[in-house]
């Protein structure tokens, strides 16, 4: 059964349209990662999967249940963590956890034995009895992740998870939701291309409020990237890049810094040709090579190929 259906989902604030013919399929057991700039309609889209907002035409159904603001069906079989979530700053997590069992009406026993999974889950355990006042970012990130699990959703709705979060708190965060994949799908709304491509299996890229592309990460690299090639040098390679300009296998030249070491990135649109007349470039500029690397196209590459200047402000 698919986890997550729409048809032509679409919402109107006036003349505006945040969203626009929506249609996503994604199998249970996914990592979906919903991707696009901001304001491109992400959020708008999660509301009305999530029934938390009414969507002016179209249909979903989520977990087989067709989604309406009203559904108790549906609020019982999906987790939901919004971007900035709100908690009782004046509870411990524990209490909190056991409001929101009580709220899910859970017997009192199972209610205790499931806080105690979901704090031992999220690496609290040891803090469950501090306020929530007192926690980190991070902290209570996680949190927020225990209560939207409480139910035991068969769909995890994330809206950026990790967008507010140093890189620890990231990695955590991320480490989390690759241990959850065995008990839930998830659908998890966020511009951070690099989380996408560390723990997600699917994605949906988003523009404007229409959806763009939609596959697997692999297959999206098949169809829309290029062959990238990266290379280093110890001299400037202000020479090399000049005389490959104008060479037709060569689709664009950029000069990136990672950790503060200078590499040239050269897109291929001829992979078989760019093969053999590249390291001949390379020997006739008699620079210093240090590095030569054909590498596979990043989301980032691909998202910018798709989303271009069209990008949303």
């Amino acid at each position: 059964m698919d986890a997550i259906r729409c048809e032509a989902l679409t919402k109107r604030y006036g003349d505006i349209i945040a969203l626009n013919e929506l249609c996503l399929t994604i199998e249970e057991g996914s990592i979906f990662g919903f991707l696009g700039p901001n304001g491109a309609g992400k959020t708008t889209a999660l509301r009305l999967l999530t029934g938390l907002g009414v969507p002016t035409s179209g249909t979903a159904w989520v977990a087989g249940i067709a989604v309406s603001r009203d559904s108790m069906s549906l609020h019982r079989t999906i987790g939901f963590l919004p971007e900035e979530p709100a908690f009782y700053n004046w509870m411990t997590a524990r209490e909190f956890l056991m409001f929101v069992g009580e709220l899910f009406q859970l017997p009192s026993n199972e209610n205790n034995r499931r806080c105690n999974e979901l704090l031992e889950l999220v690496d609290l355990q040891e803090d469950a009895g501090r306020k929530i006042g007192s926690y980190s970012r991070g902290m209570r990130q996680r949190l927020g992740i225990a209560q939207a699990l409480v139910n035991q959703p068969s769909v995890l709705f994330l809206d950026e998870p990790c967008s507010a979060l140093d890189p620890v708190g990231r990695r955590d965060v991320l480490a989390l939701l690759q241990r959850l994949n065995t008990e839930t799908t998830i659908f998890m709304s966020t511009h951070i291309l690099s989380d996408v491509e560390r723990v997600c299996n699917h994605v949906g890229i988003i523009n404007e409020g229409r959806l763009i592309a939609q596959s697997p990460i692999e297959e999206l690299r098949e169809t829309y990237a290029r062959s990238v090639f990266e290379l280093q040098f110890d001299e400037d390679a202000a020479p090399l890049i000049s005389s490959l300009e104008t060479r037709p296998w060569v689709a664009k030249m950029e000069r990136i810094s990672p950790n503060d070491v200078p590499v040239l990135r050269l897109f291929a649109s001829d992979l078989e040709t760019a093969k053999h007349e590249l390291p001949k470039a390379v020997a006739e500029s008699r620079l210093t090579l240090t590095r030569y690397e054909l590498t596979l196209p990043s989301l980032e590459d691909i998202f910018v190929e798709l989303v271009g200047t069209r990008r949303s402000s």
